[in-house]
Formats: C-alpha cells, structure tokens, sequence
C-alpha cells in the first residue's frame, strides 16, 4: 500500500494529509484539527513533507550577534521579565549605588555580566560588540531594546551609521515594529512610518526582526500587553518597510494566556499580509519565528509555559499554515538547542545562529547573559538529524568559507541558499 494512502492512526488528518500532497492551502479548521490531534508523529510527517519540497535536507544557520542596547522600557507587558522601570528622581534603582541615567549618558555596563538592573549602551560600546562580532565572521547583528523614555531618534540612526561605518558588510537587522512606531513618537515634529523607516535605511538599516507581534487578538491585548501597539500598528510597520524593500521577518509569541484558536488566526493574518507583499511589494516576510513563552521573571510566572510537545506541534502547524513564508525558525534560545534539533523533523529549516549574548529571556536562567552555540556545535546537531548544514547570511544566501580564507573572514554567495 501506498504511504501516501495507509490509513492513519487519526482519520481526521486524512483530508488534510490529502491537501498537503495535492499542495492545497490549508484552511482555519485544518489548523485547529492539527492543534487537537494526538497522532504528532504524522504531524510532523506532513510538516517534513513541505519541509523538503521547499528545502530538501538543507538546514540553515548564520554566524550572529544579538545585542540589546537599553532594558529600560515606558511599557509594562505582562509575559515581560526583560524590562526595568526607567528611574526619575526619589523612584529607587535596582541598584542604588548607581547614578541616574541621562539621555546620552548612561552608565556603562559589561556585556557580558548579569544584568539585573537598569543599563543603557551607548552608541560606541555597541560599535565595539559589532566589530568584535564581524571579526569572528558574523554575518549580522540583530539589535533591539526596551522603548527608552528620554533617548532621542539620533541615537538610532548614529547606531546604525556607526556600524556601517566600522563593519561595511556587516548585516544590521535591528528594531521591531514596536520600537519603530515609537521613534515616530519621540522624533520632534512626529514623523511617518516611511520617514523613520527612510532614515533608518538611509543610516544602514537592513532589515527588520519580526518581534512584538505576540498573538493577533484584541483580548490577549487587552489582557497581556495593553499599552503595547496592536496588530494594526504591527502590520502598519511591515506593510511599509515592505513597500520600501526592506524585508522582514515574522513572530508569534505562544504559550501564556492565548488559545489554540488565536494561535491559528494569528498565522492565517500573517499569511494573508505576506500574499498582499507578494503580490505588490518588492520585499516580504523571509521567516516566521514561533517564539516559545518562558514564564520565569514576569507576571505571568504562575503560568507553566509551554511543553515540549506544544512547541513541536506549533512550529509544526506554523510549517504547514504558513504556505507563503520560505523558512521556520526554531530559536533555540527559547526552545534549548536540543529540540530545536528534533524540531528538524517537525518543518523547521532554520536553526538561527551563534547569538553570543541574550539579554531579553532565557530557558535555564542563571543571571548571565552569555548564551552562545559555536558554529560546530550547530552544525553536529543538525548532521545528528539527518540534514545538511549551511551557513547562510540574513537573506538567506550560502556563505561560502575556504580553506584558503581565515576562520573570522567570509564571502557572501550570490545566490540564495
């Protein structure tokens, strides 16, 4: 018998099995009957599947640094334990020994110790983490933070014109949607999405993360991030930069207070955004990055977070709803690099990359912010399961590195991986 044809231990994934090999869209029903069936070994068959159509056994990671340039935030989303209160006068410190930040002056932390309190980098020590990154062959740097109350717009385009400037190849995928509405708000006049995202570009900007989108559904809005902007603004954001040219990526934060359903209606308006950029823009979602809550340091710490399971299934489910989207990411800081390599069989071809430093969560916290995989370590554990490993850069074009080329020294392909 056919395996295409064998009888499956859940008859509800028959129709949906028939679909994914005919290439038919999956619809809202489909999803859901996905999240609800105890078969998860067929699941991840069918994600496989896709998988291999688009990628075949290649997997891909890049050479990257993260850097969060302040923790200081006006927002007080709940699922949040990455945020410090910024401190005015007679409102306590984390740490009182420390003075006051000023805007342009901010006290200077190590990049690498705990960060328990309130810091905010300035423009040269993120210079400096940048260089030190492309001297070990990073490709890119992905840079956001908190909503600083008093930074002005300047101090972002001097960032991304300072990088520019000491790493000219280097890739800077920096600012989520959320941080993009509010320069529009701190620059004096206001200025449009297009303005900001212009200046932006025009300062070296590359690309923009997929960050703060979280779940699409006013309840959960209202619920866990009230003062944070809404999918209209999210969708605002993109929707320009893609009209722009400036790809993007995309996000769903899962696993707090959201349900199976809201889950699925969030990818279902991902995939309708990117079928209009396609159709009408000349830049699009490259990947979508189901992001696995991790309760610990934030207000919903009573909550368990997601299982194991749940994350398989989901990077599963976003593999077969997403049709439109190239890649799945499973970043590995929030799912442990272990299952982020089962997840190979569960339709994710994108493995992220080195980070080095993480300051935003962590699965197994232990107050520092170094969290780092070396590039061999990365390739072994996708070799273990059964795929090919390559190193790409931010848009997914094959990094080519040769014996004849020092280890911190690379070469981009001109053609996509």
């Amino acid at each position: 018998m056919d395996s295409n044809s064998a009888p499956l231990a859940d008859p509800a994934l028959e129709s949906i099995r028939a679909k994914v090999h005919a290439r038919v869209r999956l619809d809202a029903q489909d999803g859901l009957t996905l999240y609800q069936t105890r078969d998860l070994f067929t699941l991840g068959e069918l994600a496989t599947i896709v998988r291999q159509r688009l990628h075949g056994r290649k997997t891909f990671y890049n050479i990257n640094r993260h850097i969060n340039y302040t923790n200081y935030c006006v927002l007080r989303c709940r699922f949040c334990s990455f945020y410090r209160p910024y401190p005015t006068a007679g409102t306590p410190n984390d740490n009182p020994s420390s003075p006051l930040p000023t805007a342009g002056a901010e006290r200077a932390v190590p990049s690498e110790r705990p960060r328990r309190d309130g810091y905010v980098l300035s423009v040269e020590q993120i210079v400096s983490l940048a260089s030190e990154a492309a001297a070990r062959g990073a490709t890119e740097v992905h840079i956001v933070g908190g909503l600083h109350p008093t930074l002005p717009f300047s101090y972002y385009t001097d960032m991304c014109r300072a990088i520019k400037n000491a790493c000219p190849s280097l890739h800077i995928k920096a600012f989520t949607a959320v941080e993009i509405v509010h320069f529009t708000r701190i620059c004096r006049p206001r200025r449009s999405l297009r303005d900001v995202l212009l200046a932006l570009r025009e300062a070296g900007l590359d690309s923009l993360p997929g960050g703060g989108a979280e779940i699409f559904d006013d309840r959960v809005h209202d619920e866990a991030f009230r003062a944070k902007i809404g999918e209209q603004h999210w969708f605002d954001v993109h929707r320009t930069a893609h009209e722009l040219g400036i790809p993007s990526n995309a996000t769903m934060l899962y696993g707090h207070i959201e349900t199976v359903a809201e889950r699925v209606r969030h990818m279902l308006k991902l995939r309708q955004h990117q079928d209009d950029s396609l159709r009408h823009c000349p830049a699009a979602f490259q990947c979508s990055v189901p992001l696995s809550f991790i309760p610990e340091g934030s207000a919903l710490s009573h909550l368990p977070g997601p299982t194991g399971l749940d994350d398989l299934r989901t990077l599963a489910v976003s593999r077969l709803l997403l049709d439109n989207i190239p890649h799945i990411k499973a970043f590995w800081i929030m799912h442990s690099p272990y299952l982020a390599q089962v997840a190979l069989h569960w339709g994710v071809d994108d493995f992220d990359g080195t980070v080095v430093s993480y300051d935003i969560t962590r699965r197994e916290g232990n107050g520092d912010t170094r969290q780092e995989l070396p590039v061999a370590r990365i390739r072994q554990l996708i070799r273990e399961a059964g795929y090919e490993p390559v190193e790409r850069d931010t848009l997914y074009r094959e990094v080519i590195r040769t014996a004849a080329t020092p280890p911190d020294v690379h070469h981009t392909a001109g053609r996509k991986a």
